[in-house]
């Protein structure tokens, strides 16, 4: 893909992003969509989100891969990792190369690098004083992401967080936290949903996902939609 039309995409990206703020929209939806963008337009292997849920505690909501997600719950269950600092710390953290971090998050660099993973970019899902989760970026390759690529992906996870974040889910938190609560009960059917697929069409989970999204795109439907018709038997791919 040469630069004119990476940019081009970029700006499409945007644009979809900034469609949030006026007309409706599935949070499951726009965070795979973020996750996706990433992946495919900037110099990262992998990409994926990490989300709080009402107890403050985060949940894996989004990814480009199973290796992303197994890495990011193990990091979950250890309770330490690059990503939990982010959003601890509500800033951005960077580790180009995982050996660095190995004896500060033990657990999460040996399973990172179990997974061909070398290099990690947190950054925090906030707006002012409210943090939502990360954007979790991580590489096979040992190195920073050049400055091009942190500052597209800064500006897609904060148009990503408005979007989210609408006034009138500011102005009124219970709606907000039962909007991000839905998101994170609708992941686990879409779980479900992937090893029904992955189970009746004997193909892999991550293909699985990919007949999801696309049934659900082609037909204008919600992620979490399609994934309930699917675990109900009610839909079959």
């Amino acid at each position: 893909m040469n630069e004119t039309t990476r940019l081009k995409l970029l700006f499409d990206a945007f644009a979809t992003f900034a469609d949030t703020l006026v007309v409706g929209y599935d949070i499951l939806d726009l965070l795979q969509t973020l996750v996706e963008t990433c992946h495919d337009l900037l110099d990262v292997d992998s990409a994926g989100i990490l989300l709080a849920n009402a107890a403050d505690k985060l949940e894996v909501v989004a990814s480009t891969s199973e290796a992303n997600t197994l890495v990011e719950v193990m990091q979950i269950d250890a309770d330490a990792g690059p990503c939990l600092e982010c959003f601890r710390t509500r800033a951005v953290v960077s580790l180009p190369d995982i050996d660095v971090g190995s004896s500060r998050w033990a657990a999460f660099c040996d399973t990172a690098r179990a997974q061909g993973i070398h290099s990690v970019y947190a950054i925090p899902l906030r707006l002012r004083d409210t943090t939502i989760g990360t954007l979790n970026l991580m590489r096979n390759e040992r190195g920073e992401l050049n400055q091009h690529d942190i500052r597209a992906a800064q500006a897609l996870a904060d148009v990503a967080t408005i979007g989210i974040l609408q006034e009138r889910t500011i102005r009124d938190a219970s709606t907000l936290r039962d909007q991000l609560q839905k998101a994170l009960s609708s992941r686990i059917i879409i779980e479900q949903a992937k090893g029904v697929v992955a189970e009746t069409a004997n193909v892999s989970i991550e293909a699985a996902f990919d007949l999801i999204r696309r049934h659900a795109r082609s037909h204008q439907t919600s992620l979490s939609l399609v994934a309930q018709r699917l675990v109900t038997r009610d839909l079959s791919l």
